[in-house]
């Protein structure tokens, strides 16, 4: 039996509620129809559904019954119509919204009314199918078993497979049908609120089965059930709101009706409006009992519930209710609900509560309901001000603002200045809603009418002096004076009146001292200006300060035009008033600095469209007095700042402007020459005074230096002397000689930007050669005192750099010179260019191998060592050579990435389907053979970096799969091809380490392909499959047979030394011995002197760089290729443990050449075809290196000085100038 546990509801009017309820309420003429009410239906048999113990009352709903439209059932279950395309369930309906919720349920209530066990299927299964569920309830499920059961079977046909259901499925059709189905309850509670929901029987089934679906483990059943339910109740409440107004209208009518005299009293009304009242009555206790039995079967179950969602809900929907129907629900007994929830640990619940209270504290009316609420929870809503999450801290800095529009005492002091500190926030939001707070608390309690008498009486225009006057004293006592800019963001969007009052502003700044009032002491003026031109800032350039929000936003036609009259307003004000302000303050340093950052924001053209040129002269004037009146470098800076603005070349100004600034410099440089000369001529008798001179021009001139090109007047050559005699005398002082190498310094980088004005190749040479210089070499042989001067170039320089050498340096001779005739002057000035863009690619060379540029941007240099071996092939090579010293593994990975580079400009170029045979895939693969070719024969040395450029290819291989489906192979499997080239530098033992991992990326049908697409895969895997045993070197044997007949071709001498070594376990060398990973160290400070010829030093003679410490990515590498090994472990055989075995016990005899990876790069700037035969030599008859012939060789032999010396570059361009 469902038992009515709500508050009784008092007979009282609400005349509001009655206005918003008009629409939903029952006429009178409707109420009073007797032939309107009949007997409700009973709830049918059977059937345990709650029942309640009230009389049957007649209704006013029309007995009228009309055929159900639209959908058609057979045996309880929704059928589709001869079309099978338009919905026929309730699910789909409301699913696909087209047609109005209205006529929706009015079809269901008509056929309702024609057999309500099918109607009621209907509903039943519509909650089933809104869960995602697949099962239908049938007719004989409905009629013989009870909801519990129907529960259980429905949730063993739930697809479990899938976490998705409507409500929680993205897309905007699923967030319509959220709508459409809160909707659908509403407005079928709405339309049975005459009479179906009074026939204990379509209430109680629905209200049992969303009661059971809400107690269950499926998320989905909870979830829907829980909306459905808090929709529900939300629409009963609205219904017990309107049955509350006509109880109150119909007692006043009886009333009335009553206190009439005798012979005017109506008895038959009377007894009318008392049957009335009587119905009414028994109608809220049946609504009362509905909303209790969802409540406490529902609400206070799932309010608490594990899922965020779930409880945000319950929260959202009680809040509605409480607004709704304050006199039923806004008490202690349901604020408890929401003021437990303000801690729950999800901040999207607590977001809900804070808006449900926002909701309630809106409306003054209900503050006394609220003031106990507000005494126990008043500390938390205070404290998730400070929220983690900003939305959360948002919202509840807003709920703070409301408590205190409706009570002032309402918060502590403690309490709002827990508050009034957000506005230094930097998420703007949160500042933006704390400055609201603060707006209302400060700013809200003038007397206008106080405000504009005092106004008068000081003959000010403005009443807003107190409001600013508190604007400062707030300001000073937050003692956070550098973030003055955040502050005015904070208060811009409540406070934008009081805070482009620049005329109020103003007044106070300049206003004398009259006698019994008090004027701004010397701290709340430097606060005022600061607040000024902050304000000034945030209405010219109208976006937030550095630091808050992401970036400057686009402004809208209405921001735009906003943003241009305050331009206008605050220019046309403080041309006149700057020059002013300038001159009462101008002995103030800081006061000074602060206002000369006031011009950068004027409109320029106001001072010609306006003839507005006398105070531009006064305001010059003030600069110049303020010039020679401070050696302050933030107020010199400033007046260089504005001078600088003023002489924009834009505007008509600019010669009057250029003309006064012309008079300061001269002047000032007079008397730096002469002062300089009497300090030089007295030396060491020089006094303070001829000191203080020098040093106060000095100061001067360079902050003007730093923003003028000052150059015409020739400040060097006095700052040279004075460094001069500073160095042969010694007794230069510091600070004239910090500025004079200061304004050296300006001197130089003036006349460098007109030196390097249309010559951008000699501004990149000095760039790099300042990257040099300012490297991290520079603290090396002990010179950390230097750590400061050190500069490492940052992402975007470094892609700079190396987008000007692939612009410049990788062209065609004919695209450089399509005009040049085949003459042999011609022919010269090609050859200069290319010596040229040899230069610009050593230099950029440079920086690679001296760990200055990441080493993976030489990718783009490796790339192109075919296509420009005659030009740039040495200069490559010996790149390469370097960076291998440098570190093995990242240098492989820099070559395999090259390589990957050029295979995705083919696919970009040629499609997916890529002719294998083409030159363009020939052309990578000889590039992937010359790369294999530079590791050497010591295939220890680079087993490391060897078996990472594998693993690398092979991830790139199978990065991306085919779009088409996984029958057709990976878009960059060709690239396998590519990488079978380094597959001869694997020792056997790492061949088998890399074909398990690349097992790892195939699956089983890919195995079995055998199709011309497949082709690369199968010649990979073959590569790695076959030659184990007859590798060009084997990890136990001394020499091959045909390496010692080739090195025998010619009886060259050995180039090291033999050696044996003893190995213990061939097996596990390569895993426990460090040292043969170790790469060598930071190469040594390059000298900038040339060393175009160089000395061929016996080998044995240099260090061996594997007695270097490894880098750490050596490690990271070998960890990956133990991993593998460990996995193969397990899976060998006893005779290949015993053949490693008996072969570890022999001795070792190396190569000639196995000492070293890269013996061939010795001398890699030889250029005769040879010394290129020579190296081919050292290569096996199947390595044979055919280098294209060069057509300027011996031309060529006279421009290869060292490239790697920034003193030969110099020389070189100067002796390539005409």
């Amino acid at each position: 039996m469902i038992t009515s546990e709500l508050p009784v509801l008092q007979d009282s009017s609400n005349e509001s509620g009655a206005t918003d309820a008009v629409g939903l309420s029952m006429s009178m003429s409707e109420m009073e129809d007797p032939e309107a009410k009949g007997k409700k239906k009973r709830g049918r048999p059977g059937k345990q559904l709650p029942t309640s113990n009230k009389k049957p009352r007649k209704s006013p709903m029309d007995k009228t019954v009309s055929v159900a439209r639209g959908r058609g059932k057979a045996n309880g279950v929704a059928q589709h119509n001869g079309d099978g395309g338009d919905p026929v369930t309730l699910f789909e309906v409301v699913k696909l919204g087209k047609s109005a919720m209205q006529s929706v349920v009015d079809e269901w209530i008509e056929s309702y009314k024609q057999d309500r066990d099918l109607a009621l299927l209907d509903l039943i299964n519509f909650f089933i199918q809104c869960s995602g569920c697949k099962g239908t309830v049938r007719i004989e499920m409905f009629r013989n078993m009870q909801n519990a059961e129907i529960i259980r079977k429905m949730t063993e046909e739930f697809d479990e497979d899938s976490g998705d259901y409507p409500l929680t499925m993205p897309g905007p059709m699923w967030k319509k049908f959220r709508y459409n189905f809160c909707e659908f309850i509403s407005v079928l509670i709405r339309q049975c609120q005459y009479s179906i929901i009074y026939d204990e029987y379509m209430m109680d089934t629905v209200i049992s089965l969303l009661t059971g679906l809400s107690d269950s483990q499926v998320r989905a059943f909870r979830h829907t059930s829980t909306l459905a339910a808090m929709k529900l109740m939300t629409a009963l409440v609205n219904v017990a709101l309107n049955l509350s107004i006509h109880q109150d209208n119909t007692q006043r009518q009886y009333e009335a009706e009553r206190n009439k005299i005798a012979g005017k009293r109506a008895n038959e009304k009377l007894e009318l409006l008392l049957q009335k009242r009587k119905e009414l009555q028994e109608n809220q206790d049946e609504i009362e009992n509905m909303m209790n039995s969802i409540f406490k079967g529902i609400f206070v179950h799932r309010y608490r519930d594990a899922i965020a969602e779930i409880r945000a809900i319950c929260i959202e929907e009680i809040g509605v209710w409480m607004k709704m129907y304050s006199d039923a629900f806004l008490n202690d007994s349901y604020l408890k609900y929401v003021g437990w929830t303000l801690h729950d640990r999800q901040g999207e619940v607590r977001l809900k509560c804070l808006k449900a209270l926002q909701n309630l504290y809106t409306n003054r009316e209900l503050f006394p309901k609220l003031e106990l609420f507000t005494n126990r929870f008043k500390d938390r809503i205070v404290s998730m001000t400070l929220d983690k999450e900003y939305d959360v801290a948002v919202e509840a800095i807003r709920l703070v603002t409301l408590i205190l529009q409706g009570s002032e005492d309402a918060l502590s002091n403690e309490d709002c200045e827990n508050v009034y500190h957000l506005v230094y926030s930097a998420h703007r939001p949160v500042a933006v809603a704390a400055g609201e707070f603060l707006h209302r608390k400060l700013f809200s309690r003038h007397d206008p009418q106080a405000e504009e008498a005092l106004a008068k009486r000081r003959g000010r225009s403005s009443p807003n002096g107190n409001l600013i006057r508190m604007l400062v004293l707030f300001f000073l006592e937050s003692e956070l004076h550098e973030h003055a800019a955040y502050l005015v963001d904070s208060l811009w969007e409540s406070s934008q009146e009081l805070l482009k009052d620049w005329e109020c502003m103003t007044e106070l700044l300049l206003e004398e001292a009259v006698q019994g009032e008090e004027v701004l002491s010397d701290r709340q003026e430097s606060a005022l200006i600061e607040l000024t031109v902050c304000t000034i800032r945030q209405a010219a350039e109208a976006h937030p300060p550095v630091g808050r929000g992401t970036g400057k936003r686009v402004l809208t036609a209405k921001e735009r035009k906003t943003q241009i009259d305050d331009k206008n307003k605050l220019t046309e004000h403080f041309i006149m008033a700057l020059p002013m302000l300038l001159s009462k303050y101008q002995a103030d340093s800081e006061k000074v600095a602060n206002l000369l950052q006031i011009p950068q924001y004027f409109d320029l053209d106001v001072y010609s469209a306006g003839r507005m040129e006398k105070h531009l002269d006064a305001l010059l004037k003030q600069i110049r007095l303020v010039v020679e009146k401070h050696i302050e470098i933030d107020v010199l800076e400033a007046c260089s700042k504005t001078y600088s603005i003023l002489c924009s070349e834009e505007y008509t100004i600019m010669n009057r402007v250029d003309i006064a600034r012309s008079q300061l410099i001269d002047e000032m440089t007079d008397r730096f020459a002469h002062s300089v000369e009497e300090l030089l001529q007295e030396a060491e008798e020089a006094d303070d005074d001829d000191i203080y001179n020098v040093l106060s021009t000095l100061k001067r001139l360079t902050a003007f230096h730093n923003a003028h090109d000052l150059t015409r007047w020739d400040l060097f050559g006095n700052c040279y002397r004075l460094l001069k005699a500073g160095i042969e005398q010694g007794s230069m002082p510091e600070q004239i000689a910090v500025q004079a190498l200061q304004c050296s310094h300006y001197s130089i980088l003036w006349q460098l930007v007109k030196i390097t004005e249309g010559s951008p190749s000699k501004a990149f040479m000095l760039l790099c050669d300042l990257l040099m210089i300012f490297s991290h070499q520079l603290i090396s042989g002990g010179r950390e005192g230097l750590q400061p001067l050190v500069f490492n170039p940052d992402s975007t320089l470094q892609n700079e750099v190396l987008n000007f050498v692939l612009d410049h340096v990788f062209i065609d001779q004919d695209d450089e010179s399509q005009s040049m005739e085949g003459d042999e002057e011609d022919e010269a000035n090609k050859i200069e260019a290319l010596h040229k863009r040899r230069n610009l690619l050593a230099a950029f060379c440079k920086l690679i191998i001296y760990d200055i540029v990441d080493m993976p941007a030489a990718a783009d240099i490796f790339k192109h060592y075919m296509k420009y071996y005659n030009d740039y092939g040495d200069i490559i090579k010996e790149t390469l050579s370097k960076t291998r010293q440098m570190d093995k593994i990242l240098c492989a990975k820099t070559l395999i990435l090259s390589l990957q580079q050029l295979f995705n400009e083919l696919l970009q170029d040629q499609g997916p389907n890529l002719d294998r045979t083409s030159s363009h895939v020939s052309g990578i693969k000889e590039l992937a053979r010359r790369f294999a070719l530079t590791f050497g024969l010591d295939q220890i040395k680079t087993r490391e970096a060897v078996a990472t450029l594998h693993k690398d290819g092979i991830e790139f291989a199978f990065k991306y799969q085919n779009p088409r489906g996984p029958e057709f192979p990976p878009i960059n499997l060709a690239f396998l091809e590519v990488l079978s080239e380094f597959s001869s530098k694997l020792i056997r033992q790492d061949k088998k380490t890399v074909h398990s991992y690349l097992e790892k990326f195939m699956s089983e049908s890919m195995s079995e392909r055998r199709e011309d697409v497949w082709l690369p895969l199968i010649s990979y895997r073959n590569s790695l499959l076959t030659g184990g045993d007859e590798d060009h070197m084997s990890v136990t044997s001394g020499s091959s047979s045909k390496a010692g007949s080739v090195r025998s071709k010619k009886g060259r001498p050995p180039l090291h030394k033999k050696r044996i070594e003893e190995e213990s376990s061939v097996e596990g060398s390569w895993m426990l011995r460090n040292d043969t990973l170790q790469t060598p160290g930071p190469l040594q400070t390059p000298q900038l002197t040339s060393t175009v010829l160089r000395e061929n030093r016996p080998v044995e003679h240099m260090p061996d760089p594997d007695s270097e410490p490894g880098s750490e990515n050596d490690y990271m590498q070998m960890s990956w290729l133990s991993q593998q090994k460990m996995e193969e472990v397990n899976r060998k055989d006893r005779t290949g443990m015993n053949y490693i075995k008996s072969r570890s016990n022999q001795g070792v005899r190396r190569g000639l050449m196995e000492d070293d990876a890269e013996p061939i790069f010795e001398d890699v700037m030889m250029s005769s075809r040879g010394q290129l035969e020579d190296m081919n030599e050292e290569f096996e008859d199947t390595m044979v290196i055919d280098l294209p012939p060069s057509r300027n060789r011996r031309e060529r032999a006279e421009l290869r000085p060292d490239f790697f010396d920034s003193a030969a570059m110099i020389e070189d361009e100067s002796v390539g100038k005409p």
